[in-house]
């Protein structure tokens, strides 16, 4: 664990944090599609992204659901640390778009963390500051654009964070991620094609210019 946090933290924190992380944290692995968390669930820990790719979906009372960005590698998730300070349970789903690995620390370690170590205070507000404008750009998308760019956005930032420029997913799924109809989805796609930004294949995206 030590040599993997290191790889791509060391940068970032103390080797006595490091050395903390690796003697309380769990790693974890999950198969794309699987859930880290989900809508409801009481969370009692905060995860370190080490591999993979995490959507975070929101939710209303109606339980319809809307993407509201990606964790990468070397992400956390800042919603979790809201949970810290509170008795709520979770808003959003995470879900693994791929493959992933994550180390999975108790929130009791948050408190003692953000007074010891100056690095791990700069990396959780680095990490308030980065989802928030996410957030505030999701929203924005949501309330201001139309659904053609909404789709364009949603495709251009799956392959900048699976950096691949072939996406193994349904038209279902990306209406379901958008919060609209399979049809409108297809339409749309087909519209992309027909300008020469994609390929459609079954069940597969190829991008050639968004």
């Amino acid at each position: 664990m030590k040599e993997k946090l290191k790889d791509f933290f060391a940068h970032q924190f103390e080797e006595e944090l490091i050395d903390e992380i690796v003697e309380v944290g769990e790693i974890k692995f999950y198969r794309e599609g699987e859930h880290l968390m989900s809508v409801g669930d009481k969370i009692d820990f905060f995860p370190f992204l080490l591999r993979g790719v995490f959507k975070i979906l929101s939710e209303d009372d109606k339980g319809n659901e809307v993407i509201m960005y990606f964790l990468e590698r070397g992400d956390t998730c800042a919603c979790v640390f809201i949970n810290s300070l509170s008795t709520e349970k979770s808003c959003i789903r995470a879900v693994a778009e791929i493959d992933s690995e994550v180390i999975l620390i108790k929130l009791n370690q948050f408190d003692k963390w953000m007074v010891k170590y100056k690095s791990f205070r700069d990396y959780v507000l680095e990490s308030y500051n980065l989802r928030l404008k996410e957030m505030i750009e999701a929203i924005d998308t949501l309330a201001f654009k139309k659904m053609d760019q909404r789709l364009l956005k949603y495709l251009h930032d799956r392959i900048q964070v699976l950096r691949v420029t072939t996406l193994n997913t349904t038209h279902q799924e990306i209406a379901y991620d958008l919060n609209t109809s399979r049809v409108v989805i297809s339409r749309l796609l087909k519209q992309l094609e027909n300008e020469g930004k994609i390929i459609l294949k079954r069940n597969r995206i190829e991008i050639l210019n968004l």
